[in-house]
């Protein structure tokens, strides 16, 4: 038997037999072969190809290759030892082998056949056929099994997905959570917004799109295949392409060269990819930068998928060599498998050499390496329709292949391969799509002749569809009849035939496209969302219409089968329809045009409008095909304050400006145009690259070349006339010569004031002609000139003092003008052709100064003289004043006249002041961060502080180091040069103009180099240098070095002592002088970093410079739940987890510091590959080690042992465990069943994230480094209590619990702390009174206080009782209770259901989650076991249905309404006393007063008593809140306002606060301007304005608060108020740091607060400069000392000053003011008042000296006053 096995079987004794004569497995026996086939098997004749013999004539070698014979040899030995053993052949396996069998089978030129074979399944030479081949057909459906893997192609790429062409016409789809480990971990972090800020790379978007291209070549694995679907019309093949499903069923020893595997990204270096293979063991992939062929590196993301070649394993095999080289790749002749230790190497896409051992009409079948069967479908073999397929391929030959499919099969494996060339040749994946071969057809286009070429009589047709074009045709595509079978040679189907077919698809793994012949399919318009054209009008009939909760939404209108459009609400129609359902009815056809279409969501958006869909306006579809002019309809979508956006067709969209939306002044936009409506608008400008694009509703005016000739000649400052076209309240619009627009304004009809000017244009009438008129300026764009009717400036015209441009203009000429505005302290004249001139206040004549409004009003015409030209600006600067007038004044900036009196005599005038020019001045003024000085009388000067010292040795007071200069001190000095005193900058001194001031320095006075300043390019690194701190920003200093250089110092490189640097401000204030070393300076971005340690600070470059255990300086830059992130530089940043903030970890809590607040940190571990460094502020770590400690520090597993109790933060929530955070580097894992004692349903809400949990250490796993931790009570708590059971409970015993659910009949109640014990407490024993409705008292949630009852051990039943008067004295109880049998059965889990500790897993709760998550079927498990306590003897039927002890028949029974005796007995005293007195009514609310409210009814019972109580409203309304039930905390401020009564104004006013900060919390933005609308109109607006200001504040919603507070400045009830303009200072000053537009509102106030009040508001605002943390103080003192000295004789000023400045702590300006009051004249009253707070002052801050010198002072006041009284009298 052995001998004849090896005979058969093994090919190096015996010729090897055919294809269709050697079986896949062997039959059970050979006995029944024989009795089955009717005759004894014969001897066996020799093959006709011979496998130890030489091929002749060619002299080949053998066919099989050695190793192939010898693993046909190890089969054959493999089948003989467990033949007895087979599995018996499956019925049915014969059926379709006759065809195949009839074959001859064909070799090789110059072999014979002698091998024949017969119908009955034998050979001629005794063989039998033991078992058929496997078929050679294509995928489908039911073929494709979950679990196979089929090489495949991407087809498109949407957003959430990949479509993948697959085998055979098939199209499978990836979803995102499919692609790989790395990309899920991506979207997690996505979704979470939880990074670590331990990491400074920003977190990407993840976007698929940049991630994979259009005809990527990616091994699929299939999930589903859409057979168990309910919906078997719409069958979708889900697929996965992580490397773990995809290289499913191969280890490291499978992975050969040339083998295929796919693999994800895991991570970026420097020289190429690290990929991840999901193999699971200890082996790593390796992606070289030079293999990535034509694919760029920076196009490559974390989580990316490949289908990549193996090159070669290095180190064991534990390392990869991949490669993405589409020439290595597509050269599959040198690149194919040769030899492998397991057939399972031949995954989907690796190359391989096939031995063709069967040739049939359907395919090939073959064997790979001896031993693996494979199928070549006729599609995969290579189309060439003109032969057949016995001409193109002979058995025995070989050929190169590439593995197609491994489907899924637990027997045996089937592969399916392709010899298609171009996925032999692997198309490149390069980044452009069009390397991928395109259809060379359109989808959905139509070829009239397409010719049969070939028939598969089951499966379809085969057609030519142009030139080297094939097409197929499937048999169910070929008609609307169904098509049994087809022939090739007759029929109309036959070869050569010619039929109109539709290009429905294109597949780019079998290279073909997809047909149809059907007619229907020809005759439709529309296969495809794509197939319909944005713009294109079409009929359609409507479906249906879409109704939501607003009424009716849409249309839905069909287009063809399968493809239909919605017709939104706003698109209907051009106006509003009341009742749309009446026009569009369903069948009615209707005329619609496209507006939109998304092939990606299959949407299509279309129009009814008839005002688009009749257009004959070309539609704008895209940007580029628009121009400058073109005019078309458009829809508009939305509407702002500034204009409203214009939707056309597809994306383009436009914007339309208020100011061209009508030819008239439009204020408000959405009075005059709504959403939805259509608008004709003309382009005005447009960028297509930036698709942007402005458009007018205004007509065009466009001119023709005479008008627009005539326009030209139209010159500004020249007389024309005009006729009067039409007639406004306050414009005159005309028309001028050639149809040329003009506007006259009312304010210019005449010289006179506007009640002149309306008089006159009352006379005026339409046709009227203007003589005249003065050309004032030309709007090019809109083709119109603004005209004037002023004689004044007529006549200034003609005599040429009118000016149209700038170089008109000559200093000290006169010109005329009109005013065109008017501020506090300029006047701004207009002139012809737009020029605008300033007017400044000081430069108008003494009787204007003194004038309202300076005597002038807003158009009155004006002449004054050229004081100044800026022809680079091109201002100009006017003056009313006479010419002497100007000649007497001084002007403060510098001159080039004589000097008077100077300080250093040799000087005679300024024109000797050039730079480096040594001379002397007086000091006049000392200021916090210059000296002010002067040269002469009227030459006034400046110094620096950064340029009045040579060195630091030469400062005396650091804080203040200008205090050493007195005033009228003459120092020595150098001219640097002239300064603008409004842009600070440098003049040259050819340059000088107005408001300069001379820049002197008293520096280097020994040097005669002029060039000595300090300038950036000076500098360099270990530079000593002086600087004085200018500025506070976020965890840096500015300090000036020069007056043109700046400096950054670090707080942390001030100083090494914390405690000043988190008092930086005081520490360090402004002005103060640093001795500082330069330590970095880049010239070209102006940069110097500086150190005031005294040396040059190492900068920590890289994390490898940290070192372990070391003790540094950081600053706090973030504050996170999970801990704190530390700048420690510029570059290194670390992080404090939760377990390392403090010693004790309840402590613990990163609110407790502050952002950029300086800490001291310890390192305790560093990882610099992965750029992490793990922080400590342990007290015991960084200040002393002797410091208490409560939780230790936990570095590494060894300090751990079993049994020890330590506490952690929760680190993780996972499915199926929680991990706590133990250390920086250890984390505990926690099971399941280990998270708590009680019984828990939804486990998860156990831990949450950053949770502080405590726990026993129950197993230590060194080797893999795990800890496994318990949260056990029971385990590690002495205090433990155990829960409540069953046997626990006693009548009487009094439980707190919570309403789990509310019936008409009474509530359920769950025991707290029990194992899941409920009852149920009939309405009756709810309360004392008679309860109508029980929902009203209770929900679901509530926390009750409940007595026992009624307990029935043997049911396990409990009945509850709720009654006040249970609980309020134990003696006086209301025995009318009556217990009507309100039993329930205790609701304990079993024991399975206890399992982990009794938390309940996911895998046991996936039984019960629908009826756990549902109310309904808990209740009606409680309504079968209340029927199940019903008493045996109970008479069903006669009174009706009895459910859970409820009489539902009405009928109540006498003996169920009394308890039984046993239990009164049980009871005892509770139930003896009867209620004495039934008529007093006891004070049900009485113990509310103890505990509080608790539950619904106990604030129902609060507010009956204290209806307008908005605290007891708010207090339920937070009660809810925390319950989650935020719309039962929102009914409830609506009830309370209905409730509570009008005249209690406060109250409501409390709870429209309430609910504004409910719905700012939980609502949404337009919930909140709903409720703040309806606040507004029933309290005061300015107080609710102020209230919702403060709460979007708290919430730290600024943008709304400033927006908030920008809408309040047009009230004008609001902006007459001081506080209001107060409060918005304070917020943009100190809230959100913009100093700017905080003093900017300064100006904005004074024009609304009343007059008298400007002195106050002005002082608040400087009082600002002081309390603000922002603020700058010497700000706020040049504003008070200004008001001083306008208003010397406020007293409140004063104070408010004196005040301000000892809260600052300046002590010297504090006792200067008070000896300023001092020095003035007081009464007497007043006097006693300053002198007793300058004594306490003195007595606080001073010596006895400066107390002796008050008490002087005082005394010689005192004498003053009574020496002025004696004199009086």
């Amino acid at each position: 038997m052995k001998r004849k096995a090896e005979t058969s079987a093994a090919p190096s004794t015996t010729p090897k037999p055919s294809a269709t004569a050697r079986p896949s497995k062997r039959p059970k026996s050979s006995t029944s072969d024989s009795q089955t086939n009717g005759a004894a098997p014969k001897p066996a004749k020799s093959s006709a190809i011979p496998l130890e013999e030489k091929s002749f004539p060619r002299g080949g070698a053998n066919v099989l290759t050695p190793l192939e014979l010898k693993q046909v040899q190890n089969e054959a030995t493999r089948d003989v030892l467990f033949e007895n053993t087979s599995t018996k052949r499956k019925a049915g396996s014969e059926s379709g082998e006759d065809e195949a069998e009839t074959k001859t089978a064909k070799v090789k030129k110059g072999h014979k056949n002698n091998k024949k074979k017969r119908k009955d399944g034998t050979h001629t030479n005794g063989e039998s056929v033991v078992e058929k081949q496997h078929p050679a057909e294509g995928l489908s459906y039911k073929r494709l099994v979950p679990g196979s893997l089929v090489l495949g192609r991407i087809s498109n790429i949407t957003s959430k997905d990949l479509a993948i062409s697959l085998p055979n016409n098939l199209t499978g789809y990836v979803p995102l959570t499919e692609i790989s480990d790395q990309l899920n971990q991506r979207v997690e972090k996505l979704l979470a917004e939880d990074n670590d800020d331990v990491d400074s790379e920003d977190f990407q978007d993840v976007d698929i799109k940049k991630m994979f291209t259009v005809g990527q070549f990616l091994r699929v694995h299939v999930t589903a295949n859409g057979l168990e679907s309910a919906n078997a019309g719409k069958k979708r093949i889900d697929l996965s392409i992580n490397p773990r499903l995809a290289n499913q069923g191969i280890s490291n020893a499978e992975i050969v060269s040339n083998a295929m595997v796919q693999a994800s990204v895991k991570s970026i270096e420097d020289h190429g990819l690290v990929m991840d293979l999901g193999l699971g063991d200890k082996s790593r992939a390796f992606l070289s930068s030079k293999e990535l062929g034509d694919i760029s590196v920076s196009a490559i993301q974390e989580g990316c998928v490949y289908l990549c070649m193996v090159l070669k394993k290095k180190h064991d095999g534990r390392i990869i060599n991949l490669t993405l080289d589409s020439q290595k790749l597509g050269d599959i002749k040198k690149h194919y498998i040769e030899s492998t230790p397991s057939v399972k190497s031949f995954l989907p896409g690796t190359a391989t050499e096939i031995l063709v051992t069967d040739v049939s009409e359907n395919g090939l079948h073959g064997k790979i390496m001896g031993m693996l069967d494979v199928t070549v479908d006729y599609i995969h073999s290579g189309l060439e329709p003109e032969k057949t397929i016995d001409e193109r391929f002979t058995i025995g030959s070989k050929v190169k292949a590439r593995v197609l499919f491994k489907l899924a099969d637990d027997d045996k494996q089937f592969l399916g391969a392709t010899l298609l060339p171009e996925l032999h040749q692997w198309g490149s994946i390069e980044s452009d799509t069009k390397s991928t071969k395109p259809p060379e057809l359109e989808l959905s286009s139509i070829v009239e002749k397409a010719k049969v070429v070939k028939v598969q009589s089951k499966l379809g047709l085969f057609l030519k569809l142009g030139d080297d074009i094939l097409g197929f045709a499937h048999i169910s595509r070929i008609s609307e009849k169904k098509i049994e079978t087809l022939t090739a040679d007759s029929g109309p189907y036959k070869i050569g035939s010619k039929h109109q077919a539709r290009v429905l698809a294109y597949n780019q793994i079998d290279q073909l496209h997809i047909v149809s012949l059907e007619q229907k399919i020809i005759d439709q318009p529309f296969l495809r969302v794509e197939d319909v054209k944005v713009g294109q009008v079409l009929n359609g009939t409507v479906e249906r219409i879409i109704h939501n909760a607003q009424g009716v939404g849409g249309v839905l209108v069909n287009l063809a089968e399968g493809l239909s459009g919605l017709v939104p609400e706003d698109h209907m129609a051009d106006a509003q329809l009341q009742h749309p359902e009446r026009k569009f009815k369903e069948g009615v056809t209707v005329k619609v045009r496209v507006l939109a279409t998304d092939s990606e969501k299959h949407l299509i958006r279309l129009t009814l409008k008839k005002s688009l869909v009749n257009s004959d306006v070309e539609p704008w579809t895209t940007f580029e095909q628009i121009h400058i002019g073109d005019q078309s309809p458009g829809t508009i979508i939305n509407i702002t304050p500034t204009g409203a956006v214009v939707k056309f067709y597809g994306p383009v969209r436009a914007f339309l400006p208020v100011g061209e939306m009508s030819e008239a002044y439009i204020q408000n936009p959405r009075e005059h145009f709504r959403v939805g409506q259509v608008v004709n608008v003309r382009v005005l400008s447009i960028d297509a690259a930036e698709q942007k694009m402005i458009v007018s509703c205004k007509g065009p005016s466009s001119l023709g070349d005479e008008e627009l000739k005539a326009f030209n000649k139209l010159t500004i400052g020249g007389l024309t006339k005009g006729t009067i076209t039409e007639l406004g309240t306050d414009t005159v619009t005309l028309e001028l010569k050639h149809s040329i627009k003009a506007l006259l304004n009312l304010s210019h009809l005449t010289d006179g004031s506007l009640r002149k000017s309306t008089s006159a244009l009352k006379k005026l009438r339409v046709g009227q002609t203007l003589n005249d008129l003065l050309v004032l300026d030309k709007l090019s764009k809109r083709h119109m000139a603004i005209v004037s009717n002023k004689p004044t400036l007529i006549k200034a015209a003609e005599e040429k003092k009118l000016c149209t441009t700038f170089e008109e203009f000559q200093e000290g000429a006169e010109y005329t003008g009109f005013v065109r505005n008017i501020t506090e302290k300029d006047i701004f004249v207009e002139f012809a052709g737009g020029i605008v001139g300033l007017l400044p206040s000081h430069l108008l004549d003494a009787e204007h100064r003194l004038m309202p409004q300076f005597g002038y009003e807003v158009a009155q015409t004006i002449t004054a003289r050229v004081q100044g030209l800026d022809s680079q600006k091109q201002h100009v600067l006017l003056t009313t004043k006479a010419p002497e007038e100007l000649t007497n004044s001084s002007s403060k900036g510098a001159t080039t006249g004589a000097l008077v009196n100077p300080v250093d005599k040799s000087l005679t005038s300024t024109t000797e002041l050039t730079k480096g020019k040594k001379t002397m001045a007086r000091v006049i003024g000392v200021k916090l961060f210059q000296l002010n000085v002067e040269l002469a009388d009227k030459v006034h000067a400046r110094i620096d502080a950064s340029e009045a010292f040579d060195s630091f040795d030469q400062i005396k007071t650091v804080n203040h180091p200008l205090s050493i200069f007195e005033r009228q001190q003459i120092i020595p000095v150098r001219v640097m040069g002239e300064r603008d005193t409004k842009s600070h900058s440098y003049l040259a001194f050819s340059h000088r103009k107005m408001n300069t001031v001379w820049e002197l320095s008293a520096r280097n006075m020994d040097s005669e180099d002029i060039d000595c300043d300090l300038s950036l390019e000076k500098l360099k690194a270990g530079d000593k240098v002086v600087g004085f701190v200018h500025k506070y920003n976020e965890g840096w200093l500015l300090v000036k070095l020069s007056p043109t250089v700046f400096g950054r110092v670090a707080f942390v490189d001030l100083t090494s002592e914390i405690s000043k640097l988190k008092t930086v401000e005081k520490s360090f204030p402004l002005g103060s002088a640093l001795d500082l070393t330069v330590t970095y300076v880049n010239v070209e971005k102006r940069k110097i970093n500086l150190s005031a340690k005294g040396h040059i600070v190492d900068e920590i470059e890289s994390f490898s410079d940290i070192t372990l255990g070391a003790t540094l300086t950081g600053r706090i830059t973030s504050i996170k739940d999970h801990g704190l992130t530390v700048r420690l530089s510029n570059k290194v940043s670390g992080f404090v987890p939760l377990i390392e903030l403090s010693d004790d970890y309840s402590e613990a809590k990163p609110d407790n510091h502050s952002q950029n607040e300086l800490v001291n940190v310890k390192v305790v571990h560093t990882d610099p590959a992965n750029k992490k460094v793990y922080l400590s502020l342990r007290p015991s770590l960084v200040l002393s080690s002797a410091l208490p400690v409560v939780d230790r520090q936990i570095t590494s597993i060894s300090q751990l042992k079993v049994n020890d109790i330590v506490r952690g933060f929760v680190k993780k929530v996972a499915d199926k465990a929680v991990f706590v955070a133990l250390g920086p580097n250890v984390d505990a894992i926690i099971r399941i069943g280990d998270l708590s004692d009680a019984f828990v349903k939804d486990w998860k809400t156990v831990c949450t994230v950053d949770q502080l949990v405590k726990g026993k250490i129950l197993a230590i796993d060194q080797d893999y480094g795990n800890v496994r931790m318990t949260l056990k009570a029971s385990m590690f708590d002495e205090n433990y209590v155990a829960p409540l059971e069953f046997g626990d409970l006693k009548v009487g015993q009094i439980c707190s619990a919570k309403v789990r659910k509310v019936e008409d009949y009474g509530v359920f109640i769950l025991l707290d702390n029990s194992k899941n014990i409920s009852g149920l407490c009939h309405k009756s024993e709810i309360a004392d009174q008679r309860v109508e409705d029980v929902t009203k008292l209770y929900e679901v949630g509530d926390a009750v206080k409940a007595i026992v009852l009624k307990v029935d051990k043997d049911r396990k039943r409990i009945n509850f009782g709720l009654k006040a008067s249970y609980f309020k004295d134990s003696s006086e109880v209301n025995d009318e209770d009556g217990d009507n049998d309100s039993d329930v059965i205790m609701e304990e889990d079993s024991d399975n259901e206890l399992v982990n500790g009794g938390v309940e897993s996911d895998e046991e709760d996936e039984a019960e989650a629908g009826a756990a998550a549902d109310n309904e079927p808990v209740a009606d498990n409680e309504d079968e076991e209340m029927s199940d306590a019903e008493p045996e003897d109970a008479e069903p039927a006669a009174q009706g249905l009895a459910t859970g002890g409820f009489d539902w028949s009405g009928t109540i029974n006498d003996e169920k309404m009394a308890l039984d005796e046993s239990d009164l007995e049980t009871l005892g005293e509770v139930y003896k006393k009867k209620k004495k007195k039934a008529e007093i009514q006891v004070d049900k609310t009485g113990e509310l007063d103890k505990f509080g409210p608790q539950a619904v009814a106990d604030f129902e019972r609060l507010l009956l008593g204290q209806p307008n109580s908005s605290s007891v409203w708010i207090q339920y309304m937070a009660f809810q809140l925390g319950l989650g039930e935020v719309d039962k905390a929102r009914a409830i401020a609506e009830r309370a306002l209905k409730t509570i009564n009008m005249r209690e104004e406060d109250e409501k006013m409390n709870v429209w606060i309430a609910l504004l900060n409910l719905e700012n919390t939980y609502g949404s933005d337009e919930s909140v301007d709903d409720a703040f609308k309806r606040a507004c109109s029933f309290n005061d607006k300015q107080e609710m304005h102020q209230r919702l200001v403060s709460i979007f504040i708290e919430s730290g919603k600024h943008d709304r608060a400033e927006n908030l507070f920008q809408s309040m400045t047009h009230m004008k009830d609001i902006t007459a108020q001081i506080p209001f303009w107060l409060n918005y200072a304070t917020f943009l000053l100190t809230t959100l740091n913009k100093s700017d537009a905080a003093r900017g509102l300064l100006m904005r106030a004074m024009q609304s607060v009343p007059s008298d009040d400007h002195y106050m508001l002005t002082a608040k605002f400087g009082a600002l400069e002081f309390t603000s943390t922002n603020g700058d103080t010497e700000r706020g003192r040049t504003v008070l000392e200004g008001l001083l000295s306008t208003f010397p004789k406020k007293l409140d000023l004063w104070d408010m000053y004196v005040d301000l400045e000892k809260a600052h702590g300046s002590v010297d300006k504090v006792k200067h003011l008070y000896d300023r009051m001092a020095k003035s004249k007081m009464k007497k009253r007043r006097a006693k008042f300053v002198f007793g707070k300058w004594l306490e002052y003195e007595e606080k801050n001073g010596n006895k000296g400066d107390q002796e010198r008050v008490k002087a002072l005082a005394a010689a006041y005192v004498q003053k006053l009574k020496k002025a009284e004696e004199d009086e009298e």
